[in-house]
């Protein structure tokens, strides 16, 4: 049996076709020669996943995305196919992770705990990873708004600035225009007084000149009065001294006396009769106010009742 060219060709391309069908599918991560089993996952957001994305483990590839369609509820739901020799614990997190600084997005699977394994075609608990890329821009994005308000601020700085610059201009202007005016003003003015001020220089002259004369006559009234307070302090100070010197005579001879026993206050310091006797008539007197306590009729005599009671003996 013959077989035409015809044929041939056609085998040839079949089997070309076959082989770039399963290059590519190869080249993008599906091997057909090892079993996988299906997952779902259902995600709020996949931010930019997309079928073919790898899914890993410990950063190995365990498997791909098969499928990510939209569902009710504006929900996402991703198909994942790993490897059959990986049992999948019931609790099994799958990950929506970035990959890299690159920005692209992967399912990293976080292995659970529990005994019990997922069957084939169950469904994965969802949840988010926060990359480089997410944290940077989170970081970035209130900067840049920060720069937006800090331009609109510089632009609305800028703008108030040529105003006050238009202001600033027009005042110089008005400025220049006012110290020509005044110079003017002054130069008229000092031409037309230039006469009263040389007279007022020359008055000015003469009555320094009187000045210095009057100065001259002053000293010598100032050293007069000067001699003359000065003897007045001395003969002050001359009397204050003698009056001290006489005071101090008569207290002297006020303590000369005490010391010679005269007078009462001598008699007091060389005498001790006046002090003994001083003493006794203190005690006699304190013992005459207890017996005056004790028995006051003794020096009160009043009845109103007639009783009469014995005194106490008197106090000797």
């Amino acid at each position: 049996m013959t077989i035409s060219k015809e044929t041939k060709v056609g085998i040839l391309a079949l089997i070309s076709f076959v082989i770039l069908y399963l290059g590519f599918n190869f080249l993008k991560g599906k091997d057909f020669f090892s079993p996988e089993n299906i997952y779902t996952v259902v995600y709020d957001n996949v931010e930019g996943l997309t079928a073919a994305n790898q899914v890993s483990l410990s950063g190995m590839k365990v498997g791909q995305v098969k499928k990510v369609e939209l569902i009710a509820g504006n929900k996402v739901q991703v198909t994942l196919a790993i490897r059959k020799d990986l049992p999948l614990p019931v609790d099994t997190k799958a990950l929506l992770s970035s990959d890299g600084l690159l920005g692209g997005k992967l399912i990293r699977l976080e292995m659970g705990r529990s005994s019990k394994i997922h069957p084939n075609e169950g469904i994965l608990i969802p949840d988010k990873e926060t990359g480089i890329t997410d944290l940077l821009k989170a970081q970035a994005l209130p900067l840049i708004h920060n720069l937006d308000s800090l331009t609109s601020s510089l632009r609305i700085v800028t703008k108030s600035f040529e105003t006050t610059g238009a202001s600033v201009n027009s005042l110089v202007k008005n400025s220049d225009r006012t110290v020509t005016t005044l110079g003017s003003s002054l130069n008229s003015t000092i031409a037309e007084n230039r006469t009263n001020l040389a007279g007022v220089t020359a008055n000015m002259k003469s009555l320094s000149a009187n000045l210095i004369e009057t100065e001259k006559s002053l000293k010598p009234l100032i050293g007069k009065f000067s001699s003359i307070a000065d003897s007045l302090n001395a003969l002050k100070v001359s009397q204050a001294l003698a009056t001290t010197q006489k005071s101090l005579e008569s207290l002297q001879k006020i303590m000369a006396g005490i010391e010679a026993g005269q007078g009462t206050a001598g008699k007091l310091l060389k005498d001790d009769s006046l002090y003994t006797n001083l003493n006794r008539s203190v005690a006699d007197l304190d013992k005459l106010l207890i017996d005056f306590r004790l028995a006051p009729r003794r020096y009160v005599n009043v009845s109103i009742f007639g009783n009469k009671k014995a005194d106490p003996p008197a106090i000797k």
